[in-house]
């Protein structure tokens, strides 16, 4: 019986330790180096609200990692729920859903090449010198 504990311990001590590691970077292309935005800022942005600065998103294909993870910790939504909820702005000429790429070296592609855009990636990534960092989400 100990050693059943002591393995489900070690188990559930190194899925915390895993899951702890994967945060996600706020990233943009923009002049102004002093930008600031909060996670709920960026949850607006997202989802086709307004934010105090001319920038507009782009996020990763469903099935990224990243974009689970973003979603989970940044939107608060999982993405059956996103997918639902876009469907029906564009049902109603609402909103207009943020671009999508396929893979996280063309979003830091894209946001190189597109001054005001702005993005999500996995911190593990580097980062070129011409973009920002916004927000590290644990």
């Amino acid at each position: 019986m100990k050693i059943c504990f002591i393995l489900l311990s070690i188990i559930l001590l190194n899925s915390t330790q895993i899951a702890s590691a994967e945060h996600i970077i706020i990233i943009a292309n923009t002049r102004e180096k002093s930008v600031e935005l909060n996670r709920q800022q960026i949850r607006n942005l997202f989802m086709g609200g307004a934010v105090p600065y001319q920038l507009h998103a782009v996020a990763l294909a469903p099935e990224n990692k990243s974009r689970l993870l973003f979603n989970n910790k940044v939107i608060g939504l999982t993405e059956s729920r996103i997918q639902s909820y876009w469907a029906q702005m564009r049902f109603t000429g609402r909103k207009k859903e943020p671009k999508q790429v396929n893979s996280e070296s063309e979003l830091l592609e894209y946001l190189k090449n597109n001054e005001g855009s702005l993005g999500y990636c996995s911190s593990d990534l580097e980062i070129p010198s011409e973009l920002t960092v916004l927000l590290t989400v644990d």
